[in-house]
């Protein structure tokens, strides 16, 4: 589905966003993670044609996006939720969902209605359909902005960290309608939560300063923390050693701590079974 070699994009001032960037992704739910300022958003911006790459190439469902022509045939196959959607405020979100629609070449009427009642069906908006934007709790914008970029059904989904700014429950219906969306198209899913990833994604990249750190499965990812996650329990002071300290539980003699690597063995030690957090926090150490 979308190739990536060589990927290289520099701002004014010679700020490298992205050093040599190798990625192939295929079909099902793709997880992008990395810290806030990693690259993240510059290499989805680039793979949806918004930004032209310094140097490299990314072919996205055949087309070379840095060709005017091949950029206009991915865009007619793309769903793109960017971090930022604008939104109307005054419009309504049947309103704004057939403005895209339009925008999107969905021409016929009749069709483009269907179309639209359809997506407010899939985000559960369609008792609400009719209030101003203005009026939407930030869960319903963010169901609102997955909803305007299915529209047209496109063959690959660009989302770029849907659930800032959600509460617990709204996470979890938003993983739950990316999951439903991968099976009909593929989906690229970039985030720095790594509770996103570990219930969504089967394959995943770890991107760091603009470059590719990890690429496996998050199975992979736990695995490369086995041997390397440990329980240490003192008297109250925080564990010394080669550790960095993942969670801390207060106990009624002392304190349980959660540590990454090698503990110091004075203390009472024992092995834990490795998260896809452990092995996130590793990579990234």
């Amino acid at each position: 589905m979308i190739e990536i070699k060589g990927l290289t994009k520099t701002y004014k001032g010679g700020v490298y966003a992205l050093r040599g960037v190798d990625l192939e992704i295929g079909a099902g739910m793709f997880g992008l993670l990395g810290r806030n300022g990693a690259g993240k958003t510059t290499l989805m911006r680039t793979v949806a044609g918004l930004l032209r790459p310094t140097s490299g190439t990314v072919r996205v469902l055949g087309h070379d996006i840095t060709d005017a022509k091949g950029k206009l045939a991915v865009k007619a196959q793309l769903g793109y939720l960017p971090q930022e959607l604008g939104l109307y405020p005054n419009l309504s979100a049947r309103e704004f969902l057939d403005y895209i629609a339009i925008l999107k070449g969905i021409s016929d009427r009749t069709a483009r209605r269907r179309q639209v009642s359809e997506m407010l069906e899939l985000v559960r908006l369609t008792g609400d359909a009719d209030r101003a934007l203005k009026t939407y709790s930030g869960g319903m914008k963010r169901r609102i902005g997955i909803a305007q970029a299915m529209l047209g059904a496109p063959k690959l989904l660009i989302v770029d960290e849907p659930t800032v700014g959600l509460d617990p429950e709204e996470r979890v219906r938003f993983r739950n309608m990316l999951s439903d969306m991968a099976l009909r198209c593929t989906v690229i899913l970039s985030t720095h939560v790594i509770e996103n990833i570990s219930h969504s994604c089967n394959d995943l990249a770890i991107i760091r300063e603009g470059q590719v750190l990890f690429r496996g499965t998050p199975r992979d990812l736990i695995q490369n923390a086995r041997g390397k996650v440990w329980s240490v329990v003192t008297g109250g002071e925080r564990p010394e050693g080669a550790a960095s300290v993942v969670s801390t539980l207060q106990l009624q003699n002392g304190i349980q701590y959660r540590v990454l690597g090698e503990p110091d063995r004075r203390y009472s030690v024992s092995p834990l079974e490795p998260s896809l957090e452990d092995g996130y926090m590793l990579m990234m150490a």
